[in-house]
């Protein structure tokens, strides 16, 4: 999978999130997600954090989710130009992506 994953992200790779691209950007960027099985981190907000009598498989879940959200914003972010990524580097993916609709 590992091959297959870095030949899809070179779709995000060639032509960086400018501003005006967006709707090329942003399908490259799902396709890449969904093939990773993680689409759903830029459709959904955070979860809410589990308190400390949930059980362990909620608390994965949890972890898995976060996990998630750092690798699918770390690739927007990467993909996006310099200015792109100062005004979104303090953003989740799901705000992200709502903010880049409205530019």
């Amino acid at each position: 999978m590992a091959n297959n994953t870095i030949s899809l992200r070179s779709l995000l790779e060639n032509e960086k999130l400018n501003g005006i691209n967006f709707l090329d950007w942003f399908r490259n960027l799902r396709i890449v997600i969904k093939h990773e099985r993680k689409e759903y981190v830029i459709k959904v907000s955070i979860m809410n954090e589990p308190g400390a009598n949930t059980p362990k498989a909620d608390k994965d879940k949890f972890k898995k989710h976060m996990d998630d959200i750092l690798d699918v914003g770390s690739l927007m972010l990467a993909t996006m130009t310099l200015e792109l990524q100062k005004q979104h580097e303090d953003m989740v993916t799901y705000e992200m992506i709502q903010n880049l609709k409205v530019i």
